[in-house]
């Protein structure tokens, strides 16, 4: 198959364009390095089955362009910091609003088989009830929430409009090696950053409040099943663990592991912070089958080794951001 990866040097993205490209398929990245790391996807370039644009989804021509021939995208590329979709609202809307009708815009017009687009939970917003089904009301209050509102409603509208195959996950919180140590949703790599420097976790409040984590190669793995599924979903549907953990209880756990003499440290909590966070995932087990396999200890495990071992045995405070410096941007804003 030939496969498009959007957003394909980022954290999931970067585990697809791996796992197509060892299973002998032709897989096009295309990042702008926005969010992508070239470190994550590096061990492809010697691939020939590999290619990777550094390119912009808001650039129309490059995007009609690049998608001629592709079987199916897999489309994850989006300004997804939150804090960031606050100060600059117009770029966000850009990019995951405009962005994406350009993606399917191109798959509609080229008739491309399959869309998978990376919805998330976070646009369910300031939760009512939870475990969070499908038919919990759409409250997200800022930008990057509403930017993927509009996104995630655009793919339905492509479905029923057009009879495009388009499938939409709504993730919830993922985690896993390559995953950057930085912004909301992150604490597992924030908590193992701080303890693998001997500096122990920061707790927002009393870290009781609960949150919903799937290992990536979970995540994967269902984007395998959606890929290759003959299944033609009407609407959306919640990818979670269906396990509720307690952030105190995952930073201790990620001291253990570690094997440090650490305590948490317990700071003012966040203004409004939700208390709890749990996926309903029924809908997706009875469409595809799928369940996680790793639970959030063995997945913390690996994450630990993992980041213990990268980039040359070398524990640095931040994964740096690298932008292959041999392209040029295909896009200009």
């Amino acid at each position: 198959m030939r496969l498009l990866v959007t957003g394909g040097a980022g954290f999931i993205g970067s585990y697809l364009c791996e796992k197509y490209v060892m299973n002998g398929d032709h897989v096009i990245c295309l990042d702008n390095f926005m969010n992508g790391n070239l470190l994550n996807i590096r061990h492809l370039l010697q691939y020939p089955n590999f290619e990777l644009i550094n390119g912009d989804i808001r650039n129309e021509e490059l995007v009609n362009k690049t998608m001629i021939d592709i079987d199916a995208v897999f489309h994850l590329a989006a300004q997804i910091h939150v804090d960031r979709s606050v100060l600059e609202p117009k770029l966000t809307y850009s990019i995951n609003v405009f962005g994406t009708q350009t993606i399917l815009e191109a798959a509609r017009k080229l008739d491309i088989e399959k869309v998978i687009y990376a919805s998330t939970c976070e646009i369910y917003g300031n939760y009512e009830y939870v475990p969070i089904d499908e038919q919990h009301p759409l409250n997200c209050p800022h930008p990057y929430g509403t930017s993927k509102i509009a996104a995630d409603r655009m793919c339905k509208s492509y479905f029923h409009s057009y009879g495009m195959n388009i499938l939409v996950p709504r993730f919830g919180n993922i985690f896993g090696p390559r995953q950057k140590d930085a912004g909301y949703g992150a604490a597992i790599a924030i908590f193992t950053n701080r303890v693998l420097h001997n500096k122990p976790p920061l707790i927002y409040g009393d870290g009781l409040q609960t949150r919903d984590y799937t290992y990536v190669k979970d995540i994967v793995r269902l984007y395998d099943l959606l890929l290759n599924t003959n299944k033609k979903v009407d609407d959306t549907f919640n990818v979670g663990s269906g396990w509720e953990n307690r952030i105190l209880d995952l930073a201790n756990q990620i001291i253990k592991i570690a094997g440090k003499d650490l305590e948490p440290v317990h700071v003012e909590p966040r203004i409004n912070e939700l208390r709890r966070l749990l996926i309903e995932n029924s809908r997706v087990r009875e469409l595809f089958g799928w369940e996680p396999t790793i639970t959030v200890e063995e997945g913390l495990e690996q994450y630990i080794s993992w980041y213990r071992t990268s980039h040359m045995g070398e524990i640095t405070d931040e994964i740096p951001n690298i932008r292959p410096k041999c392209l040029e941007p295909s896009f200009a804003s």
